[in-house]
């Protein structure tokens, strides 16, 4: 806490004024006590250096992912090729240059170690995104896809999941609801060009599409259109930069809402939504 200028205020104030100087000697302290604390918090391009600044928060995120996305897939005992893959292909997809990728596997690879220090990971990160529920989300979300590179979700796997959800202070139902709605929409995305756009979908998309918008067959219109605004709200890669998703990261939010919507036009084929 920076309180120079209010005690060298109100001392100057109250042999200026005696009390009532001293009043006015600790409001204009104050004043150049802000003036200090803004100008130590903030370099020469402006970047403010308290914990939870979009760039901190950036890297928080960047960090976590990685480094915990390799410490599940060593939980199993196996770091499978799949394993491997899916991280370079969302290396890929965020299109980062070689010294990031080599950042990202160098994290990837710490993330494997017996002593990889989990709890202080997840903590930094919920710290730093304050609470932030749909970067929380979106995070989980990577690491069900994560989970389920190599086909399934081993029960280590799933350990660690509770575990992270656990700190932040994210129920086991939620955690259940997202993985439900993380597989749906794979699944959806995976077999939504099967069939002739022009038809009625195949109960099997269908099925998928409600998944993959968190909902059950029997939801209302009014239900369906409230839960598509619901995860494109969620989902929408500006607000999710603007929170602090790193920049690099904006292709899968950009998936995702494009999974979300194609998702939602089915359900509105189906069902004769305009």
């Amino acid at each position: 806490m920076i309180i120079w200028g209010k005690l060298a205020g109100a001392i100057f104030g109250y042999l200026w004024g005696g009390w009532t100087g001293l009043i006015i000697g600790l409001l204009i302290g104050n004043y150049l006590d802000n003036g200090i604390r803004r100008a130590i918090e903030q370099d020469q391009f402006g970047f403010n250096h308290r914990p939870g600044n979009q760039e901190q928060i950036q890297t928080t995120f960047f960090t976590a992912v990685f480094s915990v996305m390799g410490h599940m897939a060593k939980a199993d005992g196996h770091v499978s090729e799949s394993e491997i893959t899916l991280a370079r292909n969302i290396m890929r997809q965020m299109r980062l240059d070689s010294t990031q990728e080599k950042t990202a596997m160098d994290l990837f690879r710490k993330g494997k170690a017996p002593d990889f220090p989990l709890e202080d990971v997840i903590d930094n990160f919920h710290r730093e995104c304050h609470h932030n529920r749909n970067l929380e989300r979106m995070f989980i979300e990577i690491l069900v896809l994560a989970a389920y590179a190599d086909g399934h979700m081993h029960e280590a796997e799933r350990h660690i999941c509770y575990r992270i959800c656990s700190r932040m202070g994210i129920t086991e139902f939620e955690f259940l609801r997202i993985e439900k709605m993380v597989h749906a929409q794979q699944s959806f995305h995976g077999g939504a060009g099967a069939y002739d756009a022009s038809q009625k979908p195949p109960q099997n998309i269908l099925a998928e599409a409600y998944g993959a918008l968190g909902i059950e067959k029997s939801a209302t219109d009014a239900e369906v259109k409230k839960a598509y605004r619901r995860q494109m709200n969620q989902h929408h890669p500006d607000k999710l930069v603007a929170k602090g998703l790193p920049e690099e990261m904006i292709k899968l939010a950009n998936e995702k809402t494009h999974e979300i919507k194609a998702a939602y036009d089915t359900i509105c084929k189906a069902r004769g939504i305009k």
